[in-house]
């Protein structure tokens, strides 16, 4: 956490929300005081000075601030919780409530602005409060101007200090699933483990020969190594690595809408990202690709884990575009900077059938020289609507809208299929186990090199 000092900025006092309610409320009784009394009209302006006064004497009585200032984190993840912290120490002890607000960027603040309310703390003469913040978009946020407001003891008059602030706040993508106890744990124990080892059992490569053992699968016995020992052998095969993976981004305006408070393209990133870093454990080369209207990042193949915050600096990089991709460009341009065989894992999305011609007639090319394997999340608000209880016209109506498109939806990634590729659909939630256990499943059958 970086702390933001804030020098001591006196702007004029300002009445508070109980001063303008009693104004208000004196509005009339002056007025019933004109009509009934016209020479005691001067009861009324003679009201407002005291009021005035009042005002003025209370804000002198809240007492000046001799320090103050917020806290906010320099990093943070996109979908995560943020802190930002205020404090501040008084000239003297006052009764009056104390909050302090901070504008800046809508990516990091609510509607771009924060109000921290700051209670007094055991500390004699400091006073600290903190809020949490959820950023929606990933990038750099900066933080404008902050104010401190504090009342006086009667609650009439406030005392204000501001200052304009510079402090940018970079939104990282989500990688909470990469730090996630299971997942550690799941690589910790699985085949491919911590360490690169060999492994015996599976793939294509050959790497041994072996007696022949009840319970060993019969379609792995070598018949021409039994008859010439007179045994039976069976071969050990071993899986491939230096496998390269390639994530390609659809930045597009249908992956910019949220689902579930977070656009589908981080949520997209924090499932590349985790299935990133299981490849890299298990010694296959991860590479990241990015496009919209045109290609925007393509990094080179990483096959070391710890270079994972290179992928991680990247992919803070794709940014929100509201319009149509051009899949024609984007995956030629892919086709002509993979130089071997690989597995394209491609994050995208679709309206109707009309919008996804192009994609679909692009991924066609693209399969015949690579693995391609299409990832797509399920629309919970139209999953919703097609099971909701008809009850008046205007909800069967929707139901029916709904059911229509996710049918329409179904056809494409039937014609997906059709071509050769591996589609994975299945809520935002679910995506990045599922993710993971095809990757693995492809590896094994050593279906990419």
């Amino acid at each position: 956490m970086a702390r933001i000092a804030l020098p001591r900025i006196t702007v004029p006092f300002v009445p508070t929300e109980r001063a303008a309610w009693i104004a208000a409320g004196l509005a009339p009784v002056a007025v019933v005081i004109a009509a009934a009394v016209p020479g005691a009209w001067v009861i009324a302006p003679l009201a407002g000075a005291a009021l005035v006064v009042l005002v003025l004497v209370d804000a002198l009585l809240a007492g000046g601030v001799t320090r103050w200032g917020i806290e906010a984190p320099a990093d943070t993840e996109v979908g995560q919780p943020a802190r930002l912290i205020a404090h501040a120490v008084f000239v003297k002890y006052h009764r009056g409530d104390v909050q302090a607000a901070l504008e800046g960027d809508p990516r990091f603040l609510e509607q771009g602005r924060a109000v921290i309310p700051v209670p007094r703390t055991f500390e004699v003469g400091l006073w600290e409060g903190s809020i949490t913040v959820t950023p929606t978009r990933r990038g750099t946020a900066q933080l404008g101007t902050a104010w401190l407001r504090w009342l006086g003891p009667l609650g009439l008059g406030a005392r204000q200090v501001t200052q304009k602030i510079e402090k940018p706040v970079r939104i990282w993508p989500d990688l909470s699933p990469v730090r996630s106890p299971d997942l550690q744990t799941f690589l910790r124990n699985a085949q491919i483990g911590l360490i690169n080892r060999r492994i015996r059992g599976e793939g294509t490569q050959f790497e041994a020969l072996s007696e022949y053992q009840p319970g060993m699968d019969r379609r792995r016995i070598d018949w021409k190594a039994s008859a010439r020992h007179t045994k039976l052998f069976a071969r050990e095969n071993e899986s491939e690595r230096n496998n390269q993976i390639v994530f390609a981004f659809d930045c597009g305006q249908a992956m910019c809408e949220p689902v579930d408070g977070l656009p589908r393209i981080d949520r997209a990133v924090s499932a590349a990202l985790t299935c990133g870093y299981v490849a890299l454990k298990g010694g296959d080369k991860v590479a990241l690709f990015g496009f919209a209207r045109r290609p925007q990042i393509m990094t080179p193949f990483i096959g070391d884990a710890r270079a994972f915050h290179r992928l991680q600096s990247a992919a803070a990089g794709l940014d929100y575009e509201s319009t149509e991709p051009t899949f024609t460009l984007a995956l030629a341009t892919l086709t002509a900077k993979l130089q071997r065989r690989s597995l394209v894992v491609i994050f995208s999305d679709f309206t109707d059938p009309t919008a996804a011609e192009l994609m679909v007639e692009s991924l066609g090319r693209l399969v015949n020289k690579h693995l391609v394997l299409f990832v797509t999340m399920t629309d919970s608000e139209v999953e919703e609507l097609i099971t909701a209880p008809p009850g008046d016209i205007a909800t069967l109506a929707r139901s029916v809208t709904a059911d229509s498109l996710a049918q329409q939806r179904k056809l494409v990634l039937t014609r997906l299929r059709r071509l050769g590729i591996d589609v994975l659909e299945a809520p935002w939630e679910s995506i990045g186990p599922r993710l993971i256990d095809r990757y693995l499943t492809i590896r094994s059958s050593e279906a990419i090199g």
